[in-house]
């Protein structure tokens, strides 16, 4: 008794590997990954936000501070840090000077 019947015969394909979809897939996935993280890159990096400097904050903030009434006002709500602009947004409060 052989064991050869037992066996599962693998049929030979004479395909070549890059004719068959499925491996195809494997690059394909890995190309559109590429294609997406240098897209993602070009465009966070298109409009930037520029870095501010100290120096002009603290001479806007000076020039707002010597105003007076609703001028004083509308200058302090221009030059707030963004934070602080984001969580007062709908608030009427000026940050007060410390």
């Amino acid at each position: 008794m052989s064991n050869t019947s037992l066996m599962p015969s693998s049929p030979k394909s004479d395909t070549p590997w890059w004719k068959i979809p499925h491996v195809l897939l494997i690059p394909a996935l890995l190309l559109s990954g590429v294609v997406a993280t240098s897209t993602m890159v070009v465009i966070s990096s298109m409009d930037q936000d520029p870095v501010l400097d100290k120096e002009v904050y603290e001479r806007e903030r000076r020039a707002a501070l010597a105003l007076e009434g609703q001028a004083k006002v509308d200058a302090l709500m221009a030059v707030q840090p963004a934070q602080q602009g984001r969580n007062h947004a709908a608030s009427p409060l000026v940050p007060t000077d410390n």
